[in-house]
């Protein structure tokens, strides 16, 4: 229900509770107390202890008119933490409650100071119990927003979990793109090259600039495609296994140049661990198909202690290269697959013209 509303009921119900409990011999006085007394409650939110303190006289002038001065003080109890407060407040009003009888002046064993004594401690409990009440509505208060907030940063956990796996997810797509269909548009382009420069056919000729045509541009907007992706990508182990050693032979087999498998790794090297060599070795001699015509590459498996790796090299270009787009990503992604699994990449040319890339991983990554 609206606040107003159950504000208007209540000093309602405190003004039939004060007309119904007026003695016979009430004065203007007393009924101008208890008019204020029930009027007030329409001010108990925003002044809780004022309006207490307006109701008192209330109970201290008619005998059985308790409404007021315990809506007050539950009010009060229901918006304040100070439990020194709450307790001098709740004395305060039992002994309003129980002023009705004169009792410091008489006897141990009279009469009326028992009765008395009674009605106190019956006041004590029902000032107690206003307050105990309205503690515990407080308590259900807070318990209630401190759950809407828990629900909130839950919810925010939620969003920033499924924020990182879009991201993981983006850049392994990125990955993936470039290693795989990088890898085979760019062997298309330079089958495609290849054909336009040696044959000597017209139309062989033309149907071979335009698939390498055709080539360049999809390297050209797969490398757009990959950018985009590895923004709002992360850099977080990979979500769907592919490639592993025993994928390497086929690999080199169908790289397009003469190349010499040498060394071995340990079976029980982790799916990370495999692909990260499959995709350097494949990048590799995708460079080295690309940017070096007619050279020859070395794929060397090693282990040196608690580390494995591979190290591709390939000669010096036998002819000049055509000019094929990139995806400029290669060695980027490579580098950030071995940061992964706490290894290092090393890249660069070697002194007879040709180039040499090297990956080193530790043989305890668990690639799972």
């Amino acid at each position: 229900m609206p606040a107003p509303v159950v504000d208007a009921a209540l000093v309602a119900a405190a003004g039939v509770d004060a007309w119904l409990n007026l003695t016979e011999d009430a004065t203007p006085f007393d009924v101008v107390v208890a008019t204020l007394g029930c009027a007030v409650l329409a001010l108990r939110r925003r002044y809780p202890l004022g309006v207490l303190l307006l109701t008192l006289p209330l109970a201290l002038t008619q005998d059985d008119i308790a409404l007021a001065p315990l809506v007050a003080l539950f009010t009060l109890a229901e918006n304040s933490r100070n439990r020194r407060l709450l307790t001098a407040c709740a004395a305060l009003t039992a002994l309003a409650l129980a002023s009705s009888v004169p009792w410091l002046f008489g006897g141990l064993f009279e009469v009326t100071r028992t009765v008395t004594l009674v009605t106190f401690l019956y006041g004590l409990a029902t000032a107690a119990a206003a307050v105990l009440f309205g503690q515990l509505l407080q308590t259900r208060r807070d318990l209630e927003h401190q759950m809407a907030e828990t629900e909130e940063a839950r919810e925010h956990e939620r969003l920033l979990h499924a924020q990182a796996v879009l991201a993981r997810e983006r850049a392994q797509l990125a990955r993936e793109m470039h290693d795989v269909v990088s890898h085979q548009v760019s062997l298309i382009a330079v089958h495609a090259g290849a054909l336009q420069v040696s044959s000597q056919d017209a139309d062989a000729r033309e149907a071979a600039r335009t698939i390498r045509t055709l080539s360049v541009t999809t390297l050209d907007e797969l490398r757009t495609m990959v950018r985009l992706l590895r923004a709002s990508g992360g850099r977080d182990t990979e979500l769907t296994p592919q490639p592993t050693l025993a994928d390497l032979r086929r690999l080199v087999d169908s790289s397009g140049i003469e190349t010499r498998l040498t060394g071995g790794l340990p079976a029980a090297l982790g799916a990370s661990a495999q692909r990260a060599v499959y995709r350097t070795v494949q990048e590799a001699l995708t460079n080295a198909r690309k940017h070096a015509p007619g050279a020859t590459a070395t794929v060397e498996l090693w282990q040196d202690g608690a580390e494995v790796g591979v190290t591709v090299t390939n000669s010096a270009a036998a002819r000049p290269s055509l000019a094929l787009p990139g995806s400029q990503q290669g060695l980027i992604g490579l580098r950030e697959r071995a940061e992964i699994l706490h290894g290092t990449l090393d890249s660069g040319p070697t002194a007879d013209g040709g180039y040499r890339i090297g990956l080193r991983i530790p043989l305890s990554t668990d690639g799972g």
